[in-house]
C-alpha cells in the first residue's frame, strides 16, 4: 500500500536520488532540503513499506500551484505512482488555497503527457529551449479548475 506524507529537510538524499534517476539535469539534494523549508512550496512523498518510492512539488503563489518537480523511483515507473502523487499534491495543494495548477513538460516526454492529459491538464503554449541538456521546447500545461 502507498501512503503519502509532506517532505521533510531529512528526506533530501532519497528525493535527489530518485531526482537524478530521472532527469539528465537534476536538482542537487541542497535544492531539496532548501524546498523542504521554503513556505511557498509543498512537497508530497510517496511511501511503501517505509521507503520513499517517488515525489511531487509545487510552488504556491497566492491561487495558483506551479508543479516543479514530480518522479517516481525507476523500480515504481509503470505502476501509477506518478498518477496517485499528482492526484494527491491536487487534492493538497486545493486545501491550501490553490485553484488552477501550471506545469513545463518535455513534448518527447509521451507518458507525461498522457498522464498530465488524463487528469484534465490542457497543453496551452511552448517555451521554446526551455531544457538546458538537449535546448528541447517545454509544453505548458494548465489545469484551469482544481
Amino acid at each position: 500500500m502507498i501512503s503519502f506524507r509532506e517532505m521533510k529537510s531529512e528526506d533530501a538524499d532519497r528525493v535527489a536520488a530518485i531526482e537524478a534517476a530521472s532527469f539528465p539535469v537534476p536538482w542537487s539534494r541542497q535544492s531539496f532540503w532548501e524546498e523542504a523549508s521554503n513556505e511557498q512550496a509543498y512537497y508530497l512523498l510517496a511511501i511503501s513499506d517505509g521507503e520513499i518510492i517517488g515525489y511531487a512539488g509545487a510552488w504556491l503563489v497566492l491561487d495558483e500551484a506551479q508543479v516543479t518537480n514530480i518522479a517516481v523511483a525507476p523500480a515504481w515507473r509503470g505502476r501509477g505512482v506518478g498518477r496517485l502523487l499528482l492526484t494527491e499534491l491536487i487534492a493538497r495543494v486545493k486545501v491550501q488555497g490553490a485553484v488552477r495548477m501550471t506545469l513545463e513538460v518535455r513534448p518527447s516526454n509521451t507518458a507525461a503527457l498522457a498522464l498530465y492529459d488524463a487528469l484534465g491538464f490542457q497543453d496551452c503554449g511552448r517555451r521554446p529551449g526551455y531544457y538546458q541538456d538537449n535546448d528541447e521546447d517545454a509544453v505548458i500545461m494548465w489545469k484551469m479548475k482544481l
